[in-house]
């Protein structure tokens, strides 16, 4: 049924979207804790996605399953199903190494968390990890990066500074394009403005929206004003399970589940 979901509402959006991931049944235990239930949505295609609830729902714990990165902790263990599209793999399966997941899903944190490298070594990092080595090359990639997250006209006589002298919202804007710089097909936020001021904020919202013409991004924030502007399709999660699943505009305006209401409202959470 979630299937059949597709964007009419929010301005500037495609009247449909494709499908780039579909989770079948996924849960998450963190040793004998269940932190996901039986979660069951899908995620379109160049669309930010937006996850909501209150904390602890589980709303990071889902966003880290698609990179994989609770692999790197032990007695973590997944169940169900995340396929990736076009080619129908299960990004999940024992089977699939995760270091492949994290080139093709990229992550931001919600602080910066630059590399103790120059700007041009932060951004390269990932290239260099695929085994990118001819100098024009990475230069190429990392100004099409900087440019992305519109990093590049601040930065581009620098480039061999510490990235711990960029303010804030400069060192956010090099992590995002230390993520975009491996072309990731999904690029996951894990609240990425929550340690920035008002003016970094704006600009990594704005930033968020041109980007999604270019990649699928899901979105994990606290602030719902902050989904509303930026996402169009928006999750709103409680105690490990998805409660509701739509267009943003209808989860904000009309939704149809009476706890995701009260949670809209201020009543609940």
């Amino acid at each position: 049924m979630v299937n059949e979901i597709m964007q009419t509402t929010r301005p500037g959006a495609s009247t449909s979207s494709t499908i780039k991931s579909v989770v079948n049944n996924l849960t998450f235990r963190y040793g004998d804790f269940q932190a996901l239930k039986d979660i069951n949505m899908v995620v379109h295609e160049k669309q930010v996605t937006a996850l909501i609830g209150p904390s602890g729902c589980g709303k990071s714990t889902f966003l880290r399953c698609f990179n994989r990165m609770h692999d790197l902790y032990p007695d973590n263990h997944y169940g169900g199903e995340i396929i990736l599209h076009p080619d129908n793999e299960n990004i999940l399966s024992p089977n699939v190494d995760p270091i492949e997941v994290r080139m093709r899903i990229s992550m931001v944190f919600q602080k910066p968390n630059p590399f103790p490298k120059s700007i041009f070594e932060n951004v390269a990092y990932g290239l260099r990890i695929r085994g990118i080595k001819r100098r024009s090359i990475l230069e190429e990639k990392v100004e099409n990066a900087l440019r992305n997250a519109a990093l590049w006209e601040e930065v581009k006589d620098r480039l061999n500074d510490l990235a711990f002298n960029l303010s804030g919202g400069q060192q956010q804007r090099l992590c995002i394009a230390r993520a975009l710089a491996t072309d990731p097909e999904i690029l996951l936020f894990d609240e990425p403005t929550s340690a920035l001021d008002p003016i970094a904020t704006a600009s990594i919202e704005e930033l968020i929206t041109d980007l999604k013409n270019k990649v699928t991004i899901l979105i994990v924030t606290h602030n719902m004003q902050q989904a509303a502007r930026v996402s169009d399709y928006t999750a709103y999660m409680y105690m490990g399970e998805l409660i509701e699943f739509d267009v943003t505009d209808t989860i904000f305006i009309k939704p149809k589940n009476k706890q995701t209401e009260d949670y809209i409202t201020g009543r609940f959470g």
